[in-house]
């Protein structure tokens, strides 16, 4: 027995059965540097999904883990009841960087749990549980997150403190709307956003949280201007809106910082995680002073914003902005999507590619129909891991392939997995 299957029966005896592995035989990460991963037996990786678009930079990136090892020969761990200079230096730095006038920043351990405080705050600033979602979101594993989740596969459970009402999102395909052009596709999802309202809810709706590219959802992209409109209604009624940027923030879109920027607007609160820490555990929220201090009670947080985490963070967001990684995002990520176009136009079981900068997604369908072909997704991610490029998978059905690279990924790179997707595509087909 190898030692991956080997580890794959340990995990299964003592881990949950709802725990999800990738691929058939699945690998374990030994070791990484730069874009390339090495798994447990030594085989070679070019890594385009980033531990869920988590590994932002690179790994093994000598900025991150000089300020961590320097960090960590001081403390490791203080908890808030203690002033924490580089969590307040981090907070400075996130609160400019988010667009929020007048902002105040709360750290936590993950992106569920900044999920879970920005619905603490919305609900509470407008004493109301009746919160707006989005069909086909995905915000999280928490209690509170799984209630704002519209996918079947990842909502065990309907109960919840939260009244939760789901509107139209951004995902044309499968939308009852996906044959109008996208000007009159966004006036149809208005137009559902204020019939829910009027319909479904007292009015007195404490937000409406959405993420600006849907992730799990499979990349779903919406027209630009999309969350303006939708704020429009918003405003009209007092109503919160909460971009939940764990996926979209820190210039993986390419064309800005955030991803609600595309759509001319600022929330009222902001989510972030994954990239910030570069592997390391940290989320959060950025919310209008106003708002983030509404809070009545005592609060601390034991792990977020630990001085580890957050040396590591701030190296990590220096990095990024000094290298200019936003816009290597867009130059790389358009040159993904010029470069595999023509295969996806030639293959009638690829219904699109879609996204922007390095978040990209190609949805597989049965060919000359939107039905779902979960078997040739899964299959993709079969051939291309067999060739040396890790992807990820998601979309309502699991027929989505998710391509997220570290945003420092290079020309050649981008052409080495270009050619490796190609190859495996047209060994299926």
């Amino acid at each position: 027995m190898g030692i991956h299957s080997e580890l794959t029966a340990r995990t299964r005896a003592v881990m949950p059965s709802w725990l999800a592995l990738y691929y058939d035989e699945p690998i374990a990460i030994d070791r990484g540097e730069g874009r390339t991963v090495w798994d447990l037996e030594g085989n070679e990786y070019l890594d385009f999904f980033g531990g869920i678009l988590t590994t932002m930079t690179a790994y093994s990136l000598p900025e991150v883990t000089a300020a961590i090892n320097e960090q960590a020969a001081k403390v490791l761990h203080t908890s808030t009841l203690y002033l924490n200079e580089p969590m307040i230096e981090l907070a400075e730095m996130v609160a400019e960087m988010s667009g929020i006038p007048d902002a105040k920043v709360f750290f936590t351990p993950s992106g569920s749990e900044a999920i879970d405080a920005a619905m603490l705050l919305a609900t509470s600033f407008r004493r109301s549980n009746q919160v707006l979602a989005l069909r086909n979101s995905y915000h999280g594993r928490s209690f509170t997150a799984i209630a704002l989740t519209a996918h079947r596969s990842w909502s065990p459970t309907g109960f919840s403190g939260l009244n939760v009402q789901f509107v139209q999102g951004p995902y044309k395909v499968r939308s009852p709307y996906k044959d109008l052009p996208d000007d009159a596709f966004v006036d149809a999802a208005v137009a559902d956003l204020r019939q829910v309202i009027d319909m479904m809810t007292s009015g007195d709706v404490a937000c409406l949280i959405a993420e600006p590219i849907q992730g799990v959802g499979g990349f779903a992209t919406p027209p630009d201007g999309f969350f303006g409109k939708f704020k429009e209604v918003l405003d009209e009624y007092g109503i919160l809106f909460v971009s939940d940027e764990v996926q979209t923030g820190w210039g993986r879109t390419g064309e800005h910082m955030w991803g609600y920027q595309a759509h001319g607007i600022t929330p009222d609160i902001l989510t972030f995680a994954k990239g910030i820490g570069n592997g390391l555990s940290i989320g959060g929220v950025v919310a209008r002073a106003e708002i983030m201090d509404c809070i009545g009670a005592n609060s601390i947080s034991t792990f977020g914003g630990n001085p580890l985490v957050a040396a590591g963070a701030l190296a990590n967001l220096r990095y990024l902005i000094e290298h200019d990684l936003q816009g290597n995002a867009l130059k790389q990520g358009s040159r993904f999507y010029e470069a595999l176009l023509p295969v996806v136009e030639e293959m009638p079981w690829i219904l699109e590619i879609r996204g922007k900068g390095l978040m990209l997604a190609l949805e597989t369908v049965e060919s000359g129909s939107i039905d779902p072909d979960t078997a040739r997704a899964s299959r993709l991610l079969e051939e291309c891991r067999e060739r040396g490029l890790l992807l990820g998978k998601g979309g309502l059905y699991g027929n989505v392939l998710r391509i997220a690279p570290p945003l420092s990924v290079t020309e050649q790179e981008i052409d080495t997995a270009v050619g490796i997707l190609t190859d495996a595509i047209r060994a299926i087909d």
